[in-house]
C-alpha cells in the first residue's frame, strides 16, 4: 500500500512538468518564428480566418514568392480568406498600390497581376508614372479612359489610404510578409525561407481554427 501511494504521489508530481513540456513542445514559437501583434487588426470577413500577404510589385522577393504562394492559396480550405495588401512606405509604392486596386476594381486582377510583376522585375520597367501604368493596362486590353477614371476615383484613393494605415499596425518590416487573422506577423527572415513562412502560416491558421472551435 505504501509503495502504491508513493507511485501515485510521484505521478502527480510529474503532471505539472508534463503540462509544461506540452506547452513548449510546439513546432513554431512566438518571438522566434512569428510576432504577436500588440493590437489585433480588423479583418475583412470576421466569419473567416484571414491570411494577408503584404507585397510590392517592385519587390524581387515577392516576385519569386508568387509561384510558391499561388498553389498554397489555391489549396486553402473554405474557412480561410486570402487577401493581398500592397505595401506603402514610398510615393512610388502608392502609385503601384493604386494599380493593384484599380485592377481589382475593374475585375482584371487575374489578368494584370502577373504582367505588372513581370514588367517591374523582368523587363525592369519602373512604372513610375500614371501614364506608364496606363500603357501597361492598355497593352493588356483595358480601355485607357476607363482605366484612368477608376485609377483616379475616390474609391481607389480610399482603398490605398486604408492599405497605408495598416502598415504600422501590421508592423511591416519588409516584403513579402504574411499576417494571419490580424494577430500574427510572419516573415521569411525568421523562418529561413519563403516555404518556411508558409509552414508557419499553416500552423497559425490551425491554431486560430482550434481557438474558434473551443
Amino acid at each position: 500500500m505504501r509503495h502504491y501511494l508513493f507511485n501515485l504521489f510521484f505521478a502527480l508530481l510529474l503532471l505539472p512538468m508534463a503540462a509544461c513540456h506540452a506547452e513548449t513542445d510546439e513546432p513554431y514559437k512566438a518571438g522566434v518564428n512569428y510576432e504577436i501583434l500588440p493590437e489585433p487588426v480588423a479583418t475583412a470577413d470576421p466569419a473567416k480566418i484571414e491570411v494577408v500577404e503584404v507585397f510590392w510589385y517592385g519587390c524581387s522577393h515577392c516576385f519569386s514568392f508568387e509561384p510558391k504562394l499561388n498553389p498554397w492559396v489555391a489549396a486553402l480550405p473554405e474557412d480561410v480568406n486570402f487577401v493581398r495588401v500592397p505595401a506603402i512606405w514610398h510615393p512610388i509604392m502608392k502609385l503601384h498600390a493604386r494599380a493593384y486596386f484599380t485592377a481589382r476594381a475593374l475585375k482584371v486582377l487575374d489578368k494584370l497581376h502577373e504582367p505588372i510583376f513581370e514588367a517591374m522585375n523582368l523587363k525592369k520597367q519602373k512604372l513610375g508614372s500614371e501614364d506608364e501604368v496606363a500603357d501597361l493596362f492598355e497593352a493588356q486590353g483595358v480601355d485607357r479612359e476607363r482605366f484612368l477614371k477608376v485609377f483616379n476615383s475616390k474609391g481607389i484613393e480610399m482603398a490605398v489610404d486604408l492599405a497605408a494605415s495598416k502598415q504600422p499596425r501590421y508592423r511591416t518590416q519588409g516584403t513579402p510578409e504574411i499576417v494571419v487573422n490580424g494577430k500574427y506577423r510572419i516573415s521569411s527572415r525568421e523562418n529561413g525561407s519563403q516555404e518556411g513562412m508558409l509552414k508557419v502560416a499553416a500552423y497559425l491558421i490551425n491554431k486560430e481554427r482550434s481557438a474558434i472551435q473551443q
